[in-house]
């Protein structure tokens, strides 16, 4: 071999090499290269997820409070809240179990402290609990400031709503009351999309009793209690009256001076069966409370009575009886279930 055929053949072999050396060094750097800004990314990724905030800002029926989110020793006194909790599975340290449903998981819990009723409650029970929040609302409304005084570094919320005759519009307070109280409870607890739920179910349940409803058919509603009819008046009080709002019902009778009183106004048998209304709608409230001796079930008030019995909505058979426990637990699942009943039946 010629000598410059030597040098050249080496020197194209000594190129090739480089190359290759080029090559695969270039192919060593070029993952290392990509995977490290991934690494960063993926790191930068994980510290952009926003933490879950320790605190959310509640509105409740005196201003803005500022609640713990998934508070611990919890306090509720509020009839309109406890099935929601429950439902949640929210653990309560102390309750009023004389004014609660009897199948609550509350009451059969020994270790969730008695509060007694709301006519003597005792307030001190609240204050060993050292509760990070308190639940105040309807029957414990008006015991707002002495718990706030015993319990200084809670955050306690009062989630009322007027129903009353002073209230401008009680139908759109029930309906809203109930909304924004389920909303919150969803904020505190984390568990805003049970809240969301919830109240989607409760929307549907409204619009279908509304549609349900025919327009011209008359409506009497009624309290029983010990044996007594008492008419529970249209517009606004407890259970029935913010539903003539609602669901545009119109009155079998209106009475003047009429109340919100939880028992209904005193109206005889009489009146009622002289209005003779279409539908009768009653809330049984003695059903609620089983230690009551002189209760009579409201449906054996009524089937007995011979003044309603030729009565339209008594003998049509189109008689609404709101869930047993009605009285002593109006909560959204509540209304709920009463308003899914309401459609179904007027639309028979």
């Amino acid at each position: 071999m010629r000598k410059s055929n030597y040098l050249k053949l080496t020197v194209a072999m000594f190129a090739i090499f480089a190359l290759v050396l080029s090559a695969c060094s270039t192919s060593n750097n070029k993952p290392a290269a990509a995977n490290e800004p991934a690494t960063t990314n993926q790191a930068a990724a994980s510290s952009s997820q926003p933490e879950k905030p320790s605190t959310v800002e509640i509105t409740d029926a005196h201003g803005t409070v500022t609640v713990p989110v998934s508070p611990k020793n919890v306090v509720a006194l509020d009839n309109r809240t406890f099935e929601t909790l429950a439902d949640w599975g929210i653990k309560l340290v102390a309750v009023p179990k004389d004014v609660m449903p009897g199948d609550s998981p509350y009451v059969s819990d020994d270790s969730v402290q008695n509060i007694g009723n709301h006519r003597e409650p005792n307030l001190e029970i609240i204050a060993a609990a050292d509760p990070e929040l308190v639940i105040v609302g309807q029957r414990f409304a008006s015991y707002y400031e002495d718990i706030k005084k015993l319990v200084p570094n809670a955050a306690v919320i009062d989630l009322s709503f007027d129903v009353s005759e002073k209230s401008d519009a009680p139908g759109e307070s029930l309906v809203n009351g109930l909304k924004d109280a389920t909303t919150s409870l969803g904020q505190i607890f984390d568990k805003n999309e049970e809240a969301k739920q919830l109240i989607a179910d409760f929307d549907k349940a409204i619009e279908d009793a509304k549609s349900a409803y025919n327009g011209t058919d008359k409506v009497m509603s009624v309290v029983v209690s010990g044996g007594n009819i008492g008419f529970s008046a249209p517009h606004s009080g407890r259970v029935w009256g913010p539903m003539y709002e609602i669901f545009g019902w119109t009155p079998a009778l209106e009475v003047d001076g009429s109340s919100s009183d939880h028992q209904g106004d005193e109206v005889s048998v009489e009146a009622i069966a002289q209005s003779n209304p279409d539908w009768i709608f009653v809330l049984d409230r003695d059903a609620a409370i089983s230690s009551a001796s002189d209760a009579v079930p409201a449906k054996d008030v009524i089937d007995n009575s011979p003044a309603l019995q030729k009565v339209t909505a008594v003998s049509k058979g189109q008689i609404v009886y709101a869930p047993n426990d009605t009285y002593t637990n109006e909560s959204i699942q509540t209304y709920l279930e009463l308003f899914e009943n309401l459609a179904k039946t007027l639309t028979k």
